[in-house]
């Protein structure tokens, strides 16, 4: 079985990304369960579910695109045409990354913590998110990707921050992006790290979720403090 050699620095990334998923998007969406409580007029209580379940959606999500390709892949093999990703395929996957990051793009200026350190640690762990993700799509399309599909990627995170600073969404639609986002950053790590195949490293996972983690709480005394 072919085995795909693993930078532990792959495997720091997604730690990270991670760790800012379950210290700051996650908990910043108890902070918009307000607005949808007051936008569809429900209690708190089933506004948490309702933003949870945009999180497990976004999972879910990016859980039935992975499926998608593994099968394409089959089907070309079936064909005779080698091991690759059929040509609708790729412009899905293509497709849905691009949204993904315009999403993240956008919300780099719509969160609850709009301070300095706040913003340097969205920049940080999205950034090494993206490193995760760049390495996986590299590897499913190769030749595609390096011609166009990392500009197309790489230009929907800018286009997003551009949306972002010209057109101010709804609370209820800001928080349900955060929760897609938490939920597609999550099954996107996971995917990159728990497979056999990917040789993934333990120990820069962890220590990239750690120093993160110790980031996160370093940053939220001093603005509690």
């Amino acid at each position: 079985m072919d085995r795909t050699p693993r930078n532990g620095w792959l495997s720091f990334a997604g730690g990270t990304a991670v760790a800012y998923v379950f210290l700051h998007i996650l908990p910043e969406l108890g902070g918009h369960r307000t607005a949808f409580a007051d936008a569809i007029r429900v209690g708190p209580e089933l506004a948490e579910t309702l933003v949870n379940s945009l999180a497990l959606l976004g999972l879910a999500s990016f859980y039935a695109l992975e499926r998608a390709i593994k099968i394409s892949r089959w089907r070309s093999r079936e064909k005779g045409a080698g091991d690759r990703i059929e040509n609708h395929m790729l412009w899905l996957h293509i497709g849905s990354f691009a949204l993904l990051n315009m999403m993240i793009g956008y919300l780099l200026s719509h969160r609850e913590d709009m301070s300095p350190g706040g913003l340097a640690l969205y920049f940080v762990a999205m950034a090494l998110h993206f490193a995760t993700a760049d390495y996986g799509m590299r590897r499913d399309h190769v030749e595609a990707y390096d011609k166009y599909g990392r500009w197309i990627i790489a230009g929907a995170v800018l286009l997003g921050w551009a949306m972002g600073m010209m057109i101010d969404l709804p609370g209820i639609a800001v928080g349900g992006l955060f929760a897609f986002v938490a939920g597609g950053v999550v099954l996107n790590v996971m995917k990159e790290e728990l497979p056999e195949d990917r040789q993934s490293r333990f120990w820069p996972f962890a220590a990239g979720a750690i120093i993160y983690s110790a980031l996160v709480v370093g940053e939220t005394i001093l603005v509690t403090g």
